[in-house]
């Protein structure tokens, strides 16, 4: 089946700028965890949120770009348009992770001596990365159980991607109700793990073992196919300056101290539950919602998301050189104050830089290779995901 020729879709560049703000406060949460002594003094202390929010905006996305094009698109083509969009910079976040990967020797990583693992192994999982093929804990080459070693955060593109598969091959024909009961269902999921689970938060999902894939189809299954509901119940309307107000309140959401101590783990997880359930599908209703308002603001929207993806696929073969750096050498806080503002402008440097001079080129390529008389720019400006 040749690719059928699609018509353009004006996308939400409040989305966009709402997923380029996410990003940032990722980066900077990932930074400050490498000083935190524990999740509970952890600054920006629900930055590991934005993936929940990330598969909330996808799944919210996804329904736009491609719900009412199935009578024109074949699956097959659904899962071409998914992998240019997305595997180049899955492939770059490997490379750049096996590139840092013997700057990063550390005590913090438990089980191996980094200077001694062999080249060709870091390769071989530099490849598996690169292909989205996961790997056991056993068998990592850092410690951290992690299912991508080189590159940690791929394991939301690892869930992003099983979104997409059963979105294509069943979820997009339910009708609404029956999606309302999927939705209902995967919330009830999730906050019986965020209330009543062991740590009274939404952190895992990047490991193979049961409890971490308990984690992350929880954390998957609400937020991405409640994400896909809120587009097709929405009714839109006009909201002033809601990029503003939706951006503060990605922040807030973020980034607030986190709820009850060791004793009260159920408060952290009914704030956590009650920000995933209706305070990301209010922002996202709210960044649909609106115009921008200014040039300014068209160009931080469109600039944010822009470097969204890159930086969040980009960014963490730094974090585990600074979380090395900080564990080791035990700093003083000015030190690690310069140290992390280095860490962050340059995990947006090279994400810009991958974005102008790989990602954008490459996705131009593999559409013109793969999608000749494809003429749909919703892979540049729609679908884009960070998880």
């Amino acid at each position: 089946m040749k690719p059928a020729i699609l018509p353009s879709k004006p996308h939400y560049p409040i989305l966009d700028g709402l997923r380029g703000v996410a990003a940032v406060v990722v980066v900077l949460f990932h930074i400050c965890e490498a000083n935190s002594t524990s999740r509970f003094t952890q600054l920006i202390n629900h930055g590991y949120l934005a993936v929940d929010f990330f598969f909330l905006l996808s799944g919210f996305v996804i329904g736009y770009a491609y719900d009412d094009r199935w009578n024109k698109m074949s699956i097959g083509s659904f899962f071409k348009r998914r992998l240019i969009r997305l595997q180049p910079m899955v492939v770059m976040g490997s490379i750049i992770g096996a590139l840092f990967y013997y700057t990063q020797a550390s005590s913090i990583f438990p089980l191996i001596d980094i200077h001694i693992t062999p080249v060709w192994k870091v390769i071989l999982f530099m490849v598996l990365g690169g292909l989205m093929i996961p790997v056991w804990p056993a068998v990592e080459i850092r410690g951290w159980t992690e299912t991508y070693p080189l590159n940690g955060p791929a394991w939301s593109l690892f869930y992003e991607y099983i979104a997409n598969i059963l979105y294509a091959i069943g979820v997009r024909k339910f009708p609404k109700w029956a999606l309302g009961v999927l939705v209902f269902l995967s919330g009830c999921l999730l906050v019986h793990w965020l209330v009543f689970g062991p740590n009274g938060d939404a952190i895992g999902g990047w490991a193979l073992d049961p409890t971490q894939l308990h984690v992350g189809f929880a954390r998957l299954m609400y937020p991405f196919f409640s994400g896909l509901l809120l587009f097709r119940i929405s009714k839109l309307t006009q909201i002033k300056h809601a990029f503003i107000w939706c951006s503060l309140l990605v922040i807030v959401a973020l980034s607030l101290p986190r709820f009850g101590g060791e004793q009260q783990l159920w408060m952290n997880g009914l704030y956590e539950s009650m920000v995933i359930l209706f305070v990301f599908p209010l922002i996202i209703y709210l960044g649909a919602s609106s115009m921008l308002a200014n040039t300014f603001q068209k160009r931080a929207c469109k600039f944010l998301g822009d470097i969204s993806y890159p930086i969040y696929i980009t960014h963490y073969p730094l974090i585990y050189l600074y979380t090395g750096w900080v564990y080791d050498n035990k700093p003083s806080f000015e030190s690690r104050i310069i140290f992390g503002a280095v860490v962050f402008v340059a995990a947006l440097l090279i994400a810009y830089a991958c974005l102008k001079l790989y990602d954008e080129p490459v996705r131009k390529w593999l559409q013109q290779k793969f999608m000749p008389k494809s003429k749909s720019t919703e892979m540049v400006n729609i679908s884009a995901k960070l998880n």
